[in-house]
């Protein structure tokens, strides 16, 4: 197996409370929460780490949050690279309410990067993409918001980058990098429906991930809830696949997302390209990250869920 490696240039440290029932207004007494090193890239990593799959995650860290970040990140075994820079790590909360299902997340902005701590950034990921013998990249996965006055190629000189190194490229982000990383011709992006309309101002979901193939990228996988989630290909621009499961899962979809994007990575570092198989992995994985507390980890029922989904070809309308 090829080395995935994780670029998630606004990470944060992600704390979890889970509360029996949230009422607006009043006190709540919780349980000493979940925290950890997140971000979305960090997420995948984490994910495809605790499947046996080589990675490597890279990241900004600064101030005493940062601090709290790199040793978690530590601890946790995850193999890493992180970037030193002025800024405070941002914070994530995430109010996991047990009665009602329902999970509200609380997202810092994120501190600037200096121009020179971007160069550093830049300058690990292409350390890491140049890595040979065991440490080889198999495939880029860069995820998540960037933080004020990021450079507005960021995404796309990633993508650059990944195609320079002979590797695809994956993009999990919102707003206008979306649609920058398909105009660089990412391998894959992997918005959710909410995002993807936002993005393009089409609320026709199958209108606007042809949008985005149509822009450039190759693949795109949209996750819609319950609905399950769809799989675009410009191999096959009649139409595209859906998977979803009998029943919707009740739980934490925090991490969700994520978990789709390791699983998109492990296939294509290991080879896979079927647009099908792609998405019969990442349905299932983010599936079974819906029954654990916390993102970036999955529950061993993946498996289970995988054989239960239910898979339809639609042909474009």
């Amino acid at each position: 197996m090829r080395r995935i490696v994780t670029v998630t240039p606004n990470p944060a440290v992600d704390m979890s409370y889970h509360v029996a029932g949230i009422h607006p207004g009043a006190s709540h007494r919780v349980p000493t929460p979940l925290s950890r090193a997140g971000g979305k890239g960090l997420n995948v990593a984490r994910v495809a780490h605790q499947l046996g799959h080589p990675v490597l995650a890279l990241a900004p860290y600064g101030g005493s949050s940062g601090a709290e970040f790199a040793a978690e990140l530590e601890a946790s075994g995850v193999p890493h690279a992180l970037v030193p820079v002025a800024g405070p790590t941002r914070r994530s909360i995430a109010l996991v309410d047990t009665v009602s299902g329902e999970t509200s997340i609380f997202n810092e902005e994120g501190s600037p990067l200096l121009a020179g701590e971007w160069q550093a950034l830049a300058a690990v990921v292409v350390d890491a993409l140049s890595a040979q013998g065991e440490d080889a990249p198999g495939v880029l996965a860069a995820s998540g918001s960037l933080p004020p006055g990021a450079p507005a190629d960021f995404y796309p000189a990633l993508v650059r980058l990944a195609h320079d190194a002979g590797i695809p490229a994956i993009v999990d982000t919102s707003g206008s990098g979306i649609l920058a990383a398909a105009a660089a011709g990412a391998d894959l992006l992997k918005p959710n429906h909410h995002e993807l309309e936002e993005a393009t101002g089409e609320r026709d979901l199958a209108a606007a991930a042809w949008q985005l193939i149509g822009l450039g990228a190759k693949t795109v996988l949209v996750s819609s809830g319950a609905d399950g989630m769809l799989a675009f290909s410009h191999a096959t621009p009649d139409g595209y696949w859906r998977a979803r499961l009998p029943e919707a899962l009740s739980g934490n979809p925090t991490g969700a997302g994520d978990a789709a994007v390791a699983a998109a990575a492990t296939a294509l570092a290991d080879g896979i390209t079927d647009t099908r198989d792609i998405l019969r992995r990442a349905t299932a994985w983010s599936a079974a990250a819906v029954l654990m507390p916390a993102a970036g980890e999955i529950s061993p029922r993946y498996t289970e869920l995988e054989e239960q989904l239910i898979i339809s070809w639609e042909d474009n309308r």
